[in-house]
């Protein structure tokens, strides 16, 4: 696919997401540095991604990806786990499972 296939949409962190024109997006997680390992910050952009993807009238498919070579994505990025959970630095909020979208 030519570089002009997808539009990049939003500003985001730890995910690229884009759309094509034949109704596809695509979400891919940006932190090839620790494998794709989840955080946070990348669930809350993955859930608005995923929302405005579903909101849009023209999006039949939603690929998934991941940056780099070594994995798709490693789970949830262990360095900010501490013993309750995921802590978002952002919110506060600690979490056992962040995979609720």
């Amino acid at each position: 696919m030519n570089n002009n296939y997808w539009k990049s949409c939003g500003s985001y962190t730890d995910i690229n997401f884009e759309k094509s024109n034949e109704g596809i997006a695509k979400i891919t997680i940006n932190r090839p540095e620790v494998r794709n390992a989840f955080r946070p910050l990348t669930v809350r952009e993955m859930r608005a991604a995923l929302n405005d993807a579903r909101e849009d009238t023209k999006i039949g498919v939603i690929i998934l990806t991941g940056e780099g070579e070594k994995a798709f994505c490693s789970g949830g990025d262990q360095r900010i786990r501490g013993s309750a959970g995921y802590e978002d630095n952002e919110t506060g909020h600690l979490r056992l499972n962040v995979l609720d979208f």
